[in-house]
């Protein structure tokens, strides 16, 4: 597993804020839990950390919720994963070792390495609004059916 599951919930949450919200519409804490499939207070507190930095707005009281603003920039996956993860899931061992280095490797530090450099370059490359499309395309999926 490269990311936690706070990062996993993260993407997919502005993932699916992009999908539905454009038109203006908001979404509550538990449309977007029931969406992703993810418990509702951990969900709640990952939006507000999204929010606090910019990934996506927020409003209060009646008509209220999560959204993405209609003209707003892309947002680069990597960018969400450095926010919630930092870099730690791309440095860290491939076997969970915690002493793992170019002098000390695991059995698959190399390709690990390299796995983990060519993830990063494709998250670097990808846009949330890109994956978005890709669903709304039918050619992916966001959560199982």
């Amino acid at each position: 597993m490269m990311f936690s599951k706070s990062c996993e919930y993260a993407i997919k949450a502005v993932i699916h804020l992009c999908m539905e919200t454009r038109d203006g519409k908001r979404l509550s804490v538990a449309d977007i839990s029931e969406a992703i499939e993810s418990p509702e207070p951990f969900t709640a507190k990952i939006l507000q950390t999204l929010a606090r930095h910019g990934f996506i707005s927020s409003a209060k009281g009646p008509g209220g919720g999560f959204y993405i603003e209609k003209n707003a920039a892309p947002i680069v996956v990597m960018d969400l994963v450095e926010l919630i993860d930092g870099d730690q899931a791309f440095n860290r061992c491939g076997l969970g070792l915690k002493e793992c280095s170019e002098d000390h490797p695991c059995p698959i530090h190399n390709e690990f390495k390299s796995y983990s450099a060519r993830l990063k370059k494709l998250l670097e490359s990808k846009t949330i609004q890109q994956l978005a499309a890709e669903i709304k395309a039918g050619r992916a999926f966001l959560v199982n059916s």
